[in-house]
């Protein structure tokens, strides 16, 4: 589809595809800002409030990432009833009050306490996307244009540490929330003006309990997508695990310091460029043959991680490159993993998308908390739980083909008590 993206409600609004990119991996981006754009400000954050245990820092990313992926299961099914931009612009206001109202924290507890509502409040921000795209989309049509969106969307890991630097430079951490929040008002502004509302009339479904208990654990009961959503999560989690303990991991342990935001944007560069390789190759090679070369690859680079942090423990030049190319390979499997998951759900999107990422993110974001309270002053905690995390993600995938990788089904066929592409 290259023409431009339509209302179907009536109001006429439209949207042009390069338009639609930049819009959608900015709601996107809200999200990974509000992870991202902390970790310089942990340190001056915790000092503030005098948290003594170093670990205890990284709640404030992990309590956001796991309110996030509980507050998942709510706003699919409400944007299957109501349509995806009402409750959309629910959730950025929730990021803007909430951004203001940790800015005003009074103490270390609140701020948890106000993150775990941010969290859950704003979780429609990485559903509501999903959802809009696969109304217009599907199959590796869909993996390409998500691939599009990262290219964009990973922009705000490579910026967000340096961004959240930049401001202490100027100001207290109070003013990264305050960065944050004027910076959602003006996608709100943004997509009130352009996103057309996306969901047919005759597909909303009623919201009701008996609708909810049938629609969400579908993703749970389908083979062809449950071995992806979980496999995504433990690999995304181990990165998560990564995220949580960066500061600590590459500012302190490797010494790098002020230098951390830069090494820390160069690493995550490596997801946009090799999310733009995967929306080039895609639809040549087919979601499954890419994302599972990676799989595989990643496979290897994690045993290569495990090496370097048992011999050459202090070595930012390995972990560097290594770290790099993890990251790289997950730009081949987050989008393709996500779209081959959402394929059996044509009619059912806002659900399936809820629960694929209340399990991605609930599953994910615990998966890095328990990494990032393990971190020991080395690599080694990261290094084998990319390991562990990535060997169960293929056999989950495994689990899911049936044992056959590399294959690239024609169509998406219908069996007795679910769908499975096939």
């Amino acid at each position: 589809m290259s023409g431009p993206i339509t209302s179907s409600d009536g109001s006429g609004r439209h949207i042009g595809r390069s338009e639609f990119v930049a819009l959608m991996a900015a709601i996107m981006s809200l999200g990974a800002l509000a992870i991202d754009g902390m970790l310089p400000a942990l340190d001056a954050i915790a000092h503030s409030f005098g948290v003594v245990d170093p670990n205890e820092r990284q709640l404030v990313v992990g309590v956001y990432l796991v309110a996030t992926g509980v507050g998942c299961l709510v706003p699919g099914s409400l944007a299957d009833r109501f349509g995806r931009r009402p409750v959309l612009f629910v959730a950025l206001g929730f990021y803007v009050v909430m951004s203001l109202m940790c800015a005003l924290a009074p103490s270390f507890d609140a701020m948890l306490v106000l993150r775990v509502i941010q969290g859950f409040g704003t979780a429609g921000l990485g559903v509501i996307p999903a959802a809009v795209i696969r109304d217009r989309f599907e199959g590796d049509a869909m993996a390409r244009l998500m691939s599009t969106i990262f290219i964009v969307f990973m922009v705000v890991p490579v910026l967000a540490p340096s961004v959240g630097q930049a401001v202490l430079q100027f100001g207290e951490w109070p003013w990264v929330f305050v960065m944050m929040s004027a910076l959602a008002a003006s996608v709100a502004v943004w997509a009130w003006a352009r996103l057309p509302e996306t969901l047919h009339p005759e597909d909303r479904q009623p919201v009701d309990f008996k609708t909810v208990v049938h629609n969400l654990p579908l993703t749970l009961t389908t083979r062809g997508a449950v071995g992806y959503v979980i496999g995504s999560a433990l690999t995304f989690g181990a990165m998560f695990g990564y995220v949580n303990s960066a500061q600590q991991l590459v500012g302190e342990h490797f010494g790098a310091g002020e230098n951390f935001p830069l090494i820390f944007g160069a690493t995550a560069s490596t997801l946009a460029v090799s999310s733009f390789t995967n929306s080039r190759i895609v639809e040549r090679f087919g979601a499954r043959r890419v994302s599972h070369t990676a799989l595989i690859a990643f496979i290897a680079v994690s045993a290569l991680q495990v090496w370097a942090s048992l011999f050459h423990e202090g070595s930012l030049q390995l972990f560097v490159p290594l770290m790099s190319a993890n990251l790289c390979l997950l730009g081949f499997m987050g989008a393709n993993f996500g779209s081959i998951a959402m394929q059996p759900f044509e009619h059912l999107a806002g659900a399936a998308s809820s629960a694929q990422s209340f399990i991605r993110m609930t599953l994910g974001s615990a998966v890095g908390i328990a990494i990032g309270q393990a971190y020991d002053g080395s690599a080694r905690p990261i290094a084998f739980a990319l390991l562990t995390c990535s060997l169960m993600s293929l056999a989950l995938v495994l689990f899911s083909e049936r044992g056959q990788l590399f294959t690239r089904p024609g169509d998406v066929r219908k069996f007795p008590g679910g769908y499975e592409a096939h």
